[in-house]
């Protein structure tokens, strides 16, 4: 039983990554369709962060209220409407119209899932557990390739929405399992969870969720500034090899949670994260390294990803045992939205950086933001250790 659970969450992961690449993929014909510059994709892409950010701050309250296995049914349910609402729109406004479902959706799902995870899950769980989110992102722009090969992008959104609904129906086929991990004491600590305000002033928190802003800043720097950084720096390069590099974080970022997945038992969550921002910075000083060539800065972003491959698992698994089960609900939807705040806006403050100094100044940007989420999650380190001394 325990283990048909586990692959229903695995499942729910990889339906929460089904969505996201949808959009990049298809934008190009849809702008096309929707005759709109290239850039309104921003808007649109923004407007599903920006739900999902109430989403993620609204989950503390919903978990308290309701089982995640009915906020996780509701929320795919929800995504399913999003996807549907894309492929029958006619006209720009419509997108962002059912963008509202698209993005509340997938907050609910990530916060709520991490959260039951964290609290009844080992580390290496978790990390396998973005693995799957993985396999959802890289499996849509294939699905979105066919539909634009075979028939139209509508097409793409419909197909995916045909998935995802077939992931609902197992999710609620699976209702019965989910009572495992039920019982009085995990249903009265829900229900004594604390709210946002009240989760704020804990020792440690709002420190906690910088760091999570600024690794997430990294991360989405990464992944949309990489093929620009090999077109603006390196020599010798055809667009077809620049557009592939744009997988290079998040190549080493999968197998970076592979590996985590499976020495995290042994290594726990604070080491996983310290080696994981310590092979982050080792990828970032080979971009430092002054050469023409594009191999040893390729090497460099595929390091790079692997290092912060645990780093995002590693900080929702632990919050539970930094802050309490009381608080983790809370802690976790707020870590989720300043996750979507840091990697909707970093990559657009970077975009307007490199327009003034140059695309080669990325390394150091992301210098900056591995070394601030390094050095704060080691000041909560100390917060909570010392919290927890008071208290005994």
């Amino acid at each position: 039983m325990g283990s048909l659970l586990l692959a229903v969450i695995y499942l729910i992961f990889i339906s929460l990554g089904l969505p996201d690449s949808l959009l990049g993929s298809g934008w190009p014909k849809m702008q096309e369709v929707f005759n709109v510059p290239s850039s309104y994709a921003g808007y649109v892409s923004m407007a599903i962060s920006f739900m999902t950010i109430i989403s993620a701050l609204l989950s503390p309250r919903m978990i308290k209220r309701f089982h995640t296995k009915w906020i996780v049914i509701v929320s795919i349910a929800m995504t399913v409407l999003g996807l549907l609402g894309f492929s029958f729109s006619g006209s720009y406004w419509m997108l962002f119209l059912f963008a509202i479902p698209y993005g509340l959706g997938a907050g609910s799902i990530d916060a709520s899932v991490n959260h039951y995870v964290a609290n009844h899950y080992s580390s290496s769980v978790m990390n396998f557990l973005h693995c799957f989110y993985g396999v959802g992102a890289v499996i849509s722009p294939y699905i979105m390739a066919l539909a634009l090969s075979r028939a139209r992008w509508n097409e793409g959104y419909r197909w995916t929405a045909y998935l995802q609904t077939g992931i609902l129906l197992i999710c609620i086929i699976s209702i019965p399992l989910w009572k495992k991990n039920e019982s009085e004491d995990t249903e009265e600590q829900i229900r004594d969870s604390a709210g946002i305000r009240e989760t704020l002033k804990v020792p440690g928190v709002i420190l906690t969720l910088i760091a999570f802003f600024a690794y997430c800043a990294g991360e989405a720097t990464g992944f949309l500034w990489t093929p620009s950084y090999f077109a603006g720096t390196k020599e010798g390069m055809s667009d077809n090899l620049i557009a592939s590099f744009g997988s290079l974080v998040f190549g080493g970022l999968m197998l970076g949670r592979l590996i985590s997945g499976f020495v995290s038992g042994k290594l726990g969550d604070r080491t996983l994260i310290r080696i994981g921002i310590g092979v982050e910075l080792l990828g970032i000083i080979l971009l430092f390294i002054p050469n023409t060539h594009y191999m040893v800065a390729a090497v460099g972003f595929v390091i790079i990803g692997t290092g912060m491959g645990p780093v995002y698992p590693a900080i929702q698994h632990m919050a539970p045992a930094n802050f309490g089960k009381r608080y983790s609900a809370a802690v976790i939807g707020l870590q989720m939205a300043s996750a979507y705040v840091g990697g909707t806006f970093m990559p657009m403050v970077f975009g307007i950086l490199q327009q003034q100094l140059g695309i080669g100044i990325m390394p150091v940007y992301l210098l900056i933001f591995a070394g601030l989420s390094i050095g704060l999650l080691e000041i909560v380190y100390r917060k909570t250790d010392r919290n927890k001394t008071d208290l005994q």
